[in-house]
């Protein structure tokens, strides 16, 4: 229910894929995929946990891709542009 309620306040499903430095070998990068709703444009949610990850975690940061996308909708509707009948 508590999702429901953010999604009403336009909170989107957001997807990141975050690619970082491993700590033991710092030439090479691994990917991490993050979802959760946020809030676009200014991503609140994901940005804590950002920050967290360069508090707490010895991985450096390289790069983060974003994919959002509102799950509730207006309704869309398509006309037919011809209309056929069968006996």
């Amino acid at each position: 229910m508590a999702n429901l309620r953010l999604q009403l306040k336009d909170y989107r499903l957001t997807l990141a894929e975050i690619l970082y430095h491993l700590p033991d070998h710092p030439g090479v990068l691994q990917s991490y995929v993050w979802q959760d709703l946020d809030l676009a444009p200014e991503y609140p949610v994901l940005r804590r946990f950002l920050e967290f990850w360069q508090r707490n975690l010895d991985g450096r940061l390289h790069s983060v891709v974003l994919a959002t996308n509102r799950l509730i909708t207006p309704a869309e509707f398509r006309f037919a542009e011809a209309s056929f009948a069968l006996h």
